[in-house]
């Protein structure tokens, strides 16, 4: 899958979020920025990515993510 199509279904799936995809080939970086991720720990923030493209993992298009999930303070926005 390409990071644009990856990126346009993580931003449908994280309203109010800025979202880029990165992808070395296997491997795909997600850095997902938001006020939806206000309060959250690491790991809720990281369920709200991941269920966002559970279909693509559960079919196997998407095996390995890494994601970097912060709000806009923690960006320095």
């Amino acid at each position: 899958m390409d990071t644009g199509s990856l990126a346009v279904l993580l931003r449908e799936g994280l309203p109010g979020c800025t979202v880029t995809v990165e992808t070395d080939g296997y491997h795909y970086t997600v850095i997902a920025v938001g006020e939806l991720f206000e309060g959250l720990r690491p790991v809720q923030r990281q369920q709200k990515v991941y269920a966002a493209i559970k279909h693509l993992i559960a079919d196997g298009t998407v095996h390995a993510v890494n994601i970097k999930a912060m709000t806009p303070a923690e960006n320095g926005q």
